[in-house]
């Protein structure tokens, strides 16, 4: 299993101040403990008219930098997510963004992931966005040969989807599109999951490890063969729990991470899981009371929490 994290401050539009890069650089290799270690970051296609409502994502300098120097990812395993946000369907424009993207970091990607789960229409996902499904499957394609093209063939391309989103009436729409698409799943190297099973809804601790292993097998077993994808390794693209004070506590962030970590990494070998990545290092703005607040595992001034210490423990002990 291979261990990461996110490490920017920034859950959507929530943030509170700016990176500190040193104490970024010393917590990551805390965590890492000198070990390999993905790092995960994010850049955002607008299009031509933008979206009024994504406008505060602080996105403005992703091409010019990531949270880090370049160099500093040299150390560590790239894993660099392209979103889709356009208020309009823009295929040529979104192509042509991939490529920049690839141009400006693909020499220091590991995994490249198009698109941010586009199974989940809710405001400032991928999902939400138009054309998004076309986005999917013909970014995919193009990423990879785009890749191939400049000699970058050590970078896995993948995509995302969040977990079971069934309150939303589940996501059959979206595996059935995929499964009607001729040889996409040759250019698809792994999926990710993002996984919060008690992060946005009350949720007692003793449900925390059936819920996280009803969506590992739920991906595994009904969702991947849909689409012709149930070969490929599962990576936990993000996994986070709050410590909002008003729903949870420090304690109980802690105590519900250690309890997923150790669902996901009991489930690795029968389904194939072979990456987790943390969401995230620090809160976005720990007096927050909404839960995308307080998904770090240290404070908004990089205190560290009682998850910052589980998780750390687990990769020790875990780690391969």
């Amino acid at each position: 299993m291979k261990f990461g994290i996110y490490p920017g401050g920034r859950a959507g539009v929530v943030c509170s101040r700016p990176p500190d890069r040193d104490a970024i650089d010393r917590l990551v290799a805390e965590l890492a403990q000198g070990r390999p270690f993905v790092v995960r970051e994010y850049v955002h296609f607008f299009g031509d008219r933008g979206r009024p409502e994504v406008a505060a994502l602080g996105a403005q300098d992703e091409l010019d930098h990531l949270t880090m120097p370049d160099d500093w990812y040299r150390e560590h395993e790239l894993d660099l997510v392209v979103s889709y946000l356009p208020a309009e369907a823009d295929p040529r424009g979104w192509l042509d963004f991939l490529t920049t993207v690839i141009d400006r970091y693909g020499h220091l990607t590991r995994y490249l992931q198009v698109t941010l789960e586009p199974n989940f229409p809710i405001p400032l996902i991928d999902g939400s966005s138009p054309g998004v499904l076309d986005a999917l499957t013909r970014g995919v394609p193009h990423a990879r040969e785009a890749l191939d093209e400049r000699g970058l063939t050590h970078t896995r391309v993948g995509f995302s989807v969040a977990e079971p989103a069934e309150w939303l009436g589940g996501d059959d729409a979206f595996w059935e599109h995929l499964s009607r698409q001729r040889d996409f799943a040759d250019h698809v190297d792994y999926v990710g999951l993002g996984l919060y099973p008690d992060a946005f809804s009350p949720v007692p601790l003793d449900a925390v490890a059936p819920l996280t292993e009803h969506a590992l097998r739920h991906l595994r077993h009904q969702s991947l063969p849909r689409a012709g994808l149930q070969h490929l390794p599962i990576h936990i693209a993000e996994n986070g729990t709050p410590s909002t004070p008003s729903t949870s506590s420090p304690q109980r962030q802690a105590d519900s991470l250690t309890t997923m970590l150790h669902t996901i990494l009991d489930n690795a070998e029968d389904l194939n899981i072979t990456h987790y990545e943390q969401f995230s290092l620090r809160d976005a703005d720990s007096a927050s009371p909404e839960p995308v607040g307080t998904l770090g595992l240290v404070t908004d001034t990089y205190e560290p929490k009682p998850a910052f210490a589980a998780y750390k423990n687990v990769i020790a002990t875990r780690c391969s």
